[in-house]
This record gives structure tokens, sequence and C-alpha cells, in this order.
């Protein structure tokens, strides 16, 4: 079983990161129907798309605009569970 830190939530999504997960740092964006992970490129970004399952062009793109403008707050929360971004 994988523990989860649910760290944004929008739309009926969950950002979510895991605690025992690896580096670079990056989000997992969870839907009923869909998943994307993002790379953050903390501090500044820009997030990128590394993997998507399921998930609409559109919504990857709101997605993105979504975590770009909670980017310092993803960042400093993989830094607290992660020790360092």
């Amino acid at each position: 079983m994988k523990f989860v830190s649910t760290v944004l939530r929008f739309d009926g999504f969950r950002v979510v990161i895991y605690p025992n997960d690896h580096r670079p740092a990056h989000v997992h964006v969870i839907g009923s129907d869909c998943e994307a992970v993002f790379r953050l490129n903390c501090p500044d970004g820009p997030v990128e798309l590394r993997e998507d399952y399921g998930g609409a062009l559109r919504q990857i793109r709101r997605f993105e605009r979504e975590l770009m403008k909670n980017l310092s707050q993803l960042c400093e929360a993989w830094e607290k569970i992660h020790g360092i971004a």
C-alpha cells in the first residue's frame, strides 16, 4: 500500500505526492478516469507532462495551468515530504 499526501484539489481532481516516491520533484494529478504525472522543475517551472493515462489534451492543459498557479506551494510540499526539490 502506498501512502499518499494530497497537496491540492481542484475541479474534482487530487494532486498527490507519494512520500516513498523518487526524484526529480513531481506530482500525480488523479481523477476518476485519468491520471497524469508532471515534473515540477522547482523552483520556477515550467511544469512538464511526464506521463498521461487517459487524459484528454484539454484536461492536460488545464492541469498544467493549475499546477503553474500553485507551483510554489507544490515545490514547498515536495521539499517538506522529501527533504529537497
